[in-house]
């Protein structure tokens, strides 16, 4: 059941971290396809589950590119066989930026660019085969790429394939679950998630 937040309630998770969807050092199966988020919202930090929002279309997307190999429902907090299924599956979940906010577009610039370095950290210590960072404009800001277009990156990131994808926002009313399955499908074929 999907809970129910005040506005109030919301607001109180300004600025809260939400911890990455990555196995325990030296255990699980390695990380094949890291899909990045551009920072938590309100409501992924209240349920602590990654792109959680009930207009969030990710889950959707990752279910229909057969990525999931499930439905997963996050609106009221991911159940821990969902979290093992897709660390299982080889898929790790983290953020450029960890603090949440109401609209990614309440990030400065420096805040983007420090979310690229800690991206590359965590890329170094985790070793993905593929990175999917969703989100063309954070994209560009984090890595100061400002010609960057959607797709696979001419250049690997810390030794991993570096895709951008679009972001599964309800905000980016342009794309659809089927367009997205489309463009996440690719970064997951490159893995071997699919």
């Amino acid at each position: 059941m999907t809970p129910r937040f005040t506005r109030e309630e919301l607001q109180s998770y300004r600025g809260a971290e939400v911890p990455d969807l990555l196995p325990e050092p030296g255990s699980g199966p390695r990380v094949r396809l890291l899909f990045v988020g551009i920072n938590p919202g309100l409501w992924t930090a209240a349920t602590l589950t990654h792109f959680a929002h009930t207009g969030n279309r990710f889950y959707p997307a990752l279910e229909r590119a057969g990525i999931s190999g499930r439905r997963i429902d996050p609106a009221a907090g991911m159940e821990d066989e969902d979290r093992a299924h897709l660390l299982d599956r080889g898929i790790g979940i983290t953020n450029l930026v960890p603090r949440a906010t109401a609209r990614a577009d309440e990030l400065s610039a420096a805040e983007l660019r420090q979310g690229g370095e800690r991206l590359r950290d965590t890329v170094r210590r985790v070793r993905p085969a593929v990175v999917a960072v969703a989100g063309i404009t954070a994209y560009r800001s984090a890595f100061g790429a400002r010609g960057a277009t959607p797709g696979r990156q001419p250049e690997d990131l810390e030794g991993a394939q570096l895709w951008v994808v679009p972001n599964p926002s309800g905000l980016n009313a342009h794309e659809t679950v089927a367009s997205l399955a489309e463009a996440y499908a690719e970064p997951a074929l490159a893995a071997g998630v699919i």
